[in-house]
């Protein structure tokens, strides 16, 4: 059977939303579910009045409450669930080595209400070895489509094998979208580049995302695509995008010693904003 999917979770008041998805998505794959609890917290997070066999106590019942959730969904999916003594940062980079995908709440565990993307979510999104999927809110059965972040001329096999599959298995449509903007026009005292034509760089802009996908749609021809270039930022494009779509699927690209690991700046900016789930792909 193919690696599972592992979810992390908390209490189950916020973590049903991740559950539900993850089960959704073991099922489209046909493997198994793996809920996975990690109690113990950061040294500089721990109260002082911290009792914990309690706590440990609490995540068991969290456990079997969502387990039992996710069995009610799908209850051909294996299901199985475990308490880890271990912080869910280190637990669930760890257990990413093991699976086909890691599935977080938004807030994630350990974190505040108030912040749109737990301090948890996005460790695990920066270092994880298997693609993470980050869900804040259920897809609506209304919104249509995959969505993903198209960089460069040479984009991740990963990530594109990865958005084409889920479209695939849940007989959505496909969205790529490469963001472009004209070359930087520098000031008095520097070397002027060339004087870009806005509609002749367009048109090559298109040209190179259409080579792009040409490969991949032969290879998912059952998947309709539409080829999305335009003049904006990545971020702000696939975020107003999300609000349509069922998934939107980005790429990891980021520098190891930046101050989120491995997770780049528009890569951050859309797990952060976005207003559907959101897929990060490590290159490998």
């Amino acid at each position: 059977m193919a690696h599972p999917v592992i979810v992390g979770v908390d209490e189950p008041a916020s973590a049903g939303e991740a559950v539900d998805w993850a089960v959704d998505e073991a099922w489209s794959r046909g493997t198994r579910l793996h809920l996975v609890h990690a109690w113990l917290w950061e040294p500089d997070q721990a109260p002082e009045s911290l009792d914990a066999p309690a706590a440990r106590r609490s995540g068991e019942e969290s456990l079997r409450v969502l387990a039992e959730r996710a069995a009610a969904r799908h209850p051909e999916v294996e299901v199985s669930s475990g308490v880890v003594d271990a912080s869910p940062r280190e637990a669930l980079v760890a257990l990413s080595a093991a699976a086909g995908l890691l599935v977080v709440g938004s807030r994630g565990a350990g974190g505040f209400r108030g912040l749109l993307v737990g301090s948890t979510s996005l460790h695990v999104t920066a270092h994880a070895s298997c693609p993470v999927v980050v869900v804040r809110a259920a897809g609506a059965e209304a919104r249509d489509g995959v969505a993903v972040g198209v960089q460069g001329r040479d984009p991740s096999d990963e990530l594109l094998a990865f958005a084409f599959d889920s479209a695939r298995r849940r007989g959505l449509p496909l969205r790529a979208v490469h963001a472009w903007s004209l070359p930087l026009v520098l000031g008095p005292g520097h070397a002027l580049p060339p004087v870009y034509e806005s509609g002749h760089v367009e048109a090559e802009e298109q040209r190179l995302l259409a080579e792009v996908m040409a490969g991949w749609q032969e290879k998912y021809p059952e998947v309709p695509v539409e080829e999305d270039a335009v003049r904006s930022g990545p971020a702000k494009h696939l975020v107003a995008l999300s609000k349509t779509h069922r998934l939107v699927v980005v790429g990891r690209h980021g520098k190891p010693e930046g101050p989120v690991g491995r997770l780049g700046s528009v890569s951050q900016a859309v797990v952060h904003h976005a207003h559907c789930p959101v897929a990060v792909i490590p290159s490998v």
